[in-house]
């Protein structure tokens, strides 16, 4: 099998090193391994596959010879430099938000929407961590029964804002427990035992950009631009795992039972439903897992055809690395590498 020589930038924060975790467990194909960061993290080390890697500050001339150059730095660096990757012919799958609506970039959930992958231009742009995991469930019920709206409010974990709001998270837990006040510094305001309707910053109209992402990173990742998306975003103190509540009117007509036949037959779908026994999704018990986990299907009688789904998955997982590398998977599947 052929090797590749692979970059991962942002390699030092929680989804880079999520990203090396999940080239490690999949056996990708790594020929030589490059680690990449901000000039804050050069010399760090990090373990790759039993070795150790010394991390270097990332420049226009590192990506010489470099086959795929996974990005999770953050939207300036993704802006200055995987242009300049892609310019020495590395193809760049890109966590940021910098390049997901431009027409001319691939928005790819692999279950969803692999085919796209075949018009890119060395650019690939990896969606919404929230997004993702809605689109894997959404998809199958689209094909089915075409949806006519969504009404999605997200519960998202303190690890989609990095390591420091982990960590943000223990400290504040510990001193509200020994009666001490918090003090927040990566958010607005405390997190711990505390709930913020607020992630990334609001527009003119009252939503947050965070919100507009799902809006609008969904309808591009299924191709149908007619689908109607509303969104509330939430910050809530957990540790990792999204969880969303996401209510769907079809315009055909699509029952619990049918839904959830449909899913469990799904690629990277997890149907866990089973409430009068306690069985439902729930990010303790899933965070470290791949899949997009389902539950709590059932009709919404307030409408001709809709249905209430509960959808948890790791968003540092399936919603950043994991995503990343199916990507780099299909490409080399595909032979479009």
């Amino acid at each position: 099998m052929k090797k590749y020589n692979v970059a991962v930038v942002g390699a030092t924060g929680a989804v880079g090193r999520t990203m090396l975790k999940v080239l490690e467990e999949r056996d990708f194909p790594v020929n030589n391994i490059l680690l990449l960061a901000s000039s804050r993290s050069e010399g760090l080390s990090l373990e790759f596959k039993g070795k150790t890697y010394r991390v270097k500050e990332a420049q226009p001339s590192d990506f010489e010879g470099i086959d795929i150059a996974l990005f999770s730095a953050g939207k300036e660096i993704s802006l200055n430099l995987a242009p300049e990757a892609v310019k020495r012919g590395a193809v760049v799958i890109d966590n940021s938000n910098a390049f997901r609506l431009k027409e001319d970039v691939p928005l790819v959930v692999p279950e969803v929407n692999s085919a796209d992958l075949l018009w890119h231009k060395g650019l690939i742009a990896n969606p919404n961590c929230s997004t993702i995991q809605m689109v894997v469930v959404l998809k199958p019920l689209h094909d089915r029964a075409k949806i006519k709206r969504v009404v999605v409010s997200t519960y998202q974990a303190v690890s989609g804002t990095g390591l420091e709001a982990i960590e943000e998270l223990k400290v504040q837990s510990d001193e509200i427990l020994k009666g001490k006040t918090p003090e927040a510094k990566v958010y607005p305001h405390p997190i711990a035992f505390n709930l913020l309707p607020h992630i990334d910053v609001f527009d003119e109209t009252g939503y947050s950009l965070e919100e507009w992402k799902m809006v609008h990173e969904t309808k591009k990742i299924m191709g149908d631009k007619d689908i109607r998306v509303s969104a509330t975003t939430v910050r809530v103190p957990v540790l990792n795992c999204h969880s969303e509540s996401v209510n769907v009117e079809f315009y055909n007509k699509i029952t619990r039972e049918e839904a959830i036949e449909i899913l469990s037959k799904a690629e990277g779908v997890v149907v866990r439903d089973d409430p009068s026994n306690k069985v439902y999704p729930m990010p303790f018990y899933i965070s470290g897992k791949n899949e997009v986990f389902v539950g709590r299907i059932r009709q919404d009688f307030t409408v001709e055809s809709g249905l209430n789904l509960w959808i948890v998955a790791d968003n540092l997982r399936k919603g950043a690395a994991y995503n990343a590398v199916q990507i780099a998977e299909r490409l080399i599947n595909m032979n479009l590498i």
